[in-house]
């Protein structure tokens, strides 16, 4: 259960992240947006990105072995990069809509399931 947890708050973590690395690419479009210094578009995207550690920090100490966790710290990284690349499609074939998805696209997430796969792999023990 820590995992689906763990996984659970890394998604909306990376929503949040994602909102604020790249949404403002796309606000940039509105009236008012465009007005606004650069350093008030700081602000603004590190309020949305307080938001993701507010996600982030709890999903990684429920699910890291060494505060009871069930997930090595490799594991959790593996994991956080696959939901922040799966996140960051879904938010660039949405929101943005001029991105293609294309075939080395594809290969690259099932590499990416590839890694997840071997690093849940327990390694053989040398006798």
């Amino acid at each position: 259960m820590k995992t689906l947890y763990t996984v659970l708050l890394l998604v909306l973590s990376n929503v949040f992240m994602t909102f604020a690395w790249y949404g403002h690419l796309k606000f940039g479009s509105m009236k008012w947006f465009q007005s606004l210094p650069l350093i008030a578009i700081i602000l603004i995207s590190w309020g949305i990105a307080f938001a993701e550690y507010c996600f982030q920090v709890p999903a990684n100490r429920i699910g890291y072995m060494g505060n009871g966790g069930p997930l090595s710290l490799i594991q959790l990284k593996v994991i956080q990069e696959v939901v922040s690349l799966s996140v960051f499609t879904v938010f660039a074939l949405v929101v943005f809509r001029t991105e293609q998805f294309r075939w080395n696209h594809i290969l690259a997430f099932f590499l990416l399931v590839a890694a997840v796969y071997l690093v849940f792999k327990t390694p053989v023990q040398a006798s």
